[in-house]
């Protein structure tokens, strides 16, 4: 699931007549970097919700090939992360869903997607969230989110001054996680606190650079980090298989 819905006001003016999901990075709407990197790890359908300037953002996803595009429909009421979730509950099937943002672009030295699914274990786990160093990465202010054991279990800052790392924007969970929350917007944020003090939330470190594209300053120094970058191929369809690219359910 890639949520989309959100204002985008720190953005602004970049959002004034546009989404934040489809503002430019290096060529590229945000929120086709993020469908990209989750269609390169294989993912065949991707869940986007939508609430800001919806109809020029369902308009953009209808063009692309790849992965097959699900909208869930947030217009009437933006729900949040949480809520976002939970009334996707019934696109999402019942297998484990990588939930992403838009506003993170990252450069992989390794393969962060195949390391947080490898890494992934429902016995244990209520989410597992992948991560980047906070220091070093670009349009990240704050002082950091989590301290990581070796296990890969984590643990939030608390009452520490700083913490080594933060949320990158990108886990994967149990479908069914949001099921008991309340009805309207909530935040993700509670439900993690609650699986990390019963030791069920995880994460794994990025191997690479993260840019968190979250205002104007930040969307800037990102597309000077990837100038040097070479273009990334556009993502296509398999040979031969041509599902439907845009279903809308409210």
């Amino acid at each position: 699931m890639v949520l989309a819905a959100g204002l985008g006001t720190r953005m602004r003016p970049l959002t004034d007549d546009r989404p934040k999901a489809l503002v430019q990075v290096g060529g590229r709407a945000l929120i086709d970097h993020v469908l990209d990197r989750l269609a390169d790890a294989g993912v065949t359908t991707a869940v986007v919700n939508v609430h800001w300037f919806a109809g020029r953002l369902v308009n953009h996803l209808f063009e692309r090939e790849w992965p097959r595009i699900l909208i869930s429909d947030e217009q009437d009421q933006l729900l949040e992360t949480g809520g976002g979730l939970k009334k996707a509950r019934s696109l999402l099937g019942d297998d484990p869903v990588f939930v992403a943002n838009i506003d993170s672009v990252w450069v992989d030295r390794g393969d962060a997607i195949a390391d947080l699914a490898r890494l992934w274990d429902p016995t244990k786990m209520d989410a597992c969230l992948l991560l980047a160093r906070r220091e070093g990465s670009i349009g990240f202010e704050g002082d950091g989110d989590f301290f990581l054991a070796e296990d890969g279990r984590l643990t939030f800052r608390g009452d520490a001054p700083s913490a080594p790392f933060a949320y990158m924007g990108l886990h994967i969970t149990r479908p069914d996680y949001t099921d008991g929350g309340p009805d309207g917007p909530f935040s993700l944020s509670p439900l993690w606190r609650a699986s990390a003090a019963a030791g069920r939330l995880y994460g794994c470190m990025l191997d690479g650079d993260w840019m968190h594209v979250g205002d104007p300053q930040a969307r800037d120094e990102a597309e000077a980090r990837l100038a040097g970058e070479p273009p990334r191929p556009p993502v296509q369809a398999p040979p031969g298989h041509q599902p439907p690219r845009l279903d809308i359910e409210g």
